[in-house]
């Protein structure tokens, strides 16, 4: 093997090595990056996940009236004629 031969197997060994180490920082600091991100996006859900509790409980309430003003109607209409009188 020739001494140019030898630089360059060593230089592309150095590079190689570089871009790895560089790549595992990289991918270290978006870890741990996500990790933060994480814990304040689950807060941000408990936070809106306790405003949709309330509202839900408002729609269950609403669905509750509703069901008692169709029962009043359909009470207050009586029953449906039928289509074929018995005889």
């Amino acid at each position: 093997m020739s001494v140019e031969l030898v630089g360059v197997v060593i230089a592309a060994s150095a590079v190689l090595v570089t871009l790895g180490i560089g790549l595992f920082a990289g991918f270290a600091w978006v870890v741990r990056r996500i990790d933060r991100v994480e814990d304040k996006l689950s807060a941000r859900f408990d936070g809106v996940s306790a405003r949709f509790d309330g509202v839900s409980a408002r729609f269950d309430g609403v669905e509750a009236e509703l069901t008692e003003v169709k029962i009043a109607i359909a009470r207050l209409e009586g029953p449906r004629p039928h289509l074929i009188l018995g005889r």
